[in-house]
């Protein structure tokens, strides 16, 4: 069967932002009751915590290394079949909305720099061209288009008029609706929420942002503003294909490309291997995701494009690094198969990270340039953190006598998954030993 594809992609938007995540201020009702009635990724994590390398992995299922998108403002090249082309060659329309940023400029999207969507509505930065209440983004022939209203409603109300549109056209449709919110508003360095939250105390702090000096006791309550109307947006999506008796020939998914950590790990807002920037929201509804559960195993968006081409009985290309969820969505496999997380960081540092089940370790390379190396032959080891018992990473491991073993088994992790990637196998520099505590570990728990 050719499931409808809807793809509901938000900006900016950490993970415990959600209820199923443990946020106690009820923001994401929608989400949660997709989660539920359908399959949520508990563990899901972006590949490159920033904009146009996150959205380039998401389109293509490939890393940084493979497409070339390793910092933000690099075209995605038409050598890399998108998730647009597959479904195109596959007999199915594609749209998209709002916010693109895999093209030049920061206006209109040029035809040939599309991802091969078909029709289009939105702008390559649209945090450069729209404010909270303007919304500026650009049709299928380049003209300017103002939407009214909020602008997580004027794309919701696109979203709405395409679907509708869709639904008596005789052929499958992969919609592609993305969204800025919640990320900052970059001309104020503000966190717009709709005026009706504007003044809503934020509640709820998570224990890293109020442990570290950051911005989030500015910015936590526009930002769980733009959140709740964002999950409002989610239930108007889910109402319309109800309505329109869609909703379970319709693959509905929510993600985002990356988290926020409100200044506290560097001095902006993502660009770090820490989970407030790489952990993210992640669901599935309808077609052979619902009463999916919940899934253990740790997703990446890098497997998201195989996922979808594999839920809708679309051939997945083997040049795609990511692999498709589908068989733990089956029940063909029935245990995690922890495969670790691989996280390259750009603009900020060139370095790596790996997360397994337990442990986040990262690596940097100090003597290169952020923004114009997209790796190194040489590394130096800078953080280790033990999830386990400190899952909001406030207690560096990587000094510690008692953990060398850890980081020697992580270290020669990370190297295979930067070969799988294809990157060259580095030099991994150790930092000096101190004895910080006694824990022991073994070698079982090093592995986990």
């Amino acid at each position: 069967m050719k499931y409808n594809v809807v793809f509901f992609f938000t900006d900016q938007q950490r993970y415990d932002t959600t209820g199923m995540a443990h946020n106690p201020c009820g923001l994401t009702p929608n989400f949660d009751r997709m989660a539920m009635d359908g399959a949520y990724a508990e563990y899901a994590f972006t590949p490159q915590p920033v904009c146009g390398p996150a959205r380039a992995a998401l389109q293509t299922g490939k890393y940084a290394t493979a497409t070339g998108n390793f910092h933000n403002g690099v075209v995605l090249s038409r050598e890399h079949k998108t998730m647009a082309d597959y479904f195109n060659e596959a007999g199915y329309d594609t749209g998209y909305i709002g916010k693109w940023h895999l093209a030049e400029g920061r206006h209109a999207i040029p035809r040939d720099q599309r991802g091969g969507y078909q029709w289009l509505l939105g702008a390559n930065s649209l945090e450069h061209t729209s404010t909270a209440y303007d919304t500026l983004v650009y049709d299928n022939d380049n003209n300017p288009v103002r939407l009214p209203g909020y602008r997580v409603d004027a794309l919701t109300d696109a979203a709405i008029r395409y679907i509708d549109d869709k639904k008596d056209s005789g052929k499958p449709f992969f919609l592609f609706l993305s969204f800025l919110e919640p990320h900052f508003q970059n001309c104020f360095d503000d966190f717009p929420a709709p005026d009706i939250y504007k003044n809503i105390p934020a509640g709820y702090m998570p224990p890293d942002l109020g442990s570290l000096k950051g911005t989030a006791w500015e910015h936590l309550g526009g930002y769980y503003g733009m959140v709740k109307r964002l999950d409002e947006a989610l239930g108007r999506i889910r109402d319309c294909l109800k309505s329109l008796h869609m909703e379970e020939n319709t693959i509905l998914i929510f993600s985002t490309d990356h988290g926020c950590h409100f200044k506290t790990r560097n001095k902006e807002y993502k660009r770090s291997c820490h989970e407030s920037s790489v952990r993210i929201p992640l669901a599935f509804y309808g077609g052979p995701f619902t009463s999916g559960g919940k899934l253990r195993e740790k997703v990446s968006l890098v497997d998201l494009a195989p996922t979808l081409l594999d839920a809708c009985g679309i051939p997945v290309p083997e040049d795609m690094q990511g692999r498709s969820i589908m068989p733990w969505i089956r029940r063909e496999i029935t245990t995690p198969s922890h495969k670790d997380i691989f996280i390259q960081i750009s603009e900020s540092q060139v370095g790596r990270a790996i997360r397994t089940d337990r442990w986040k370790y990262s690596v940097e390379a100090f003597d290169k340039s952020p923004s114009r190396d997209p790796g190194s032959m040489e590394y130096t080891e800078t953080f280790l953190y033990d999830l386990e018992h400190d899952p909001y990473e406030l207690h560096n491991l990587i000094e510690s006598e008692a953990h060398r073993k850890v980081c020697e088994i992580l270290a020669e992790k990370l190297k295979k998954c930067m070969a799988e990637a294809g990157e060259a196998v580095p030099v991994i520099h150790f930092v000096a030993k101190h004895k910080i505590g006694k824990l022991l570990v073994s070698d079982e728990d090093a592995m986990a």
